[in-house]
């Protein structure tokens, strides 16, 4: 996900993606663990959304 399509979304939906994100991540790290996956950058990309997420969601507690 791109930051402005993040910036777009309501708190609600941002913690909706997170949790998305976090089950993928943990997913793929399984999935990785077990037998190498055909692009590792997979998990890479979504630690970055992650981060991503969590920057807005808090950038939003703090101007509240």
């Amino acid at each position: 996900m791109k930051q402005i399509d993040i910036k777009d979304l309501s708190v609600d939906d941002l913690t909706e993606k997170l949790l998305e994100q976090k089950s993928i991540l943990n997913k793929f790290k399984l999935s990785h663990a077990v037998s190498p996956l055909e692009n590792p950058a997979q998990i890479k990309f979504v630690r970055r959304t992650i981060a991503r997420i969590n920057t807005e969601l808090r950038k939003r507690v703090l101007q509240a």
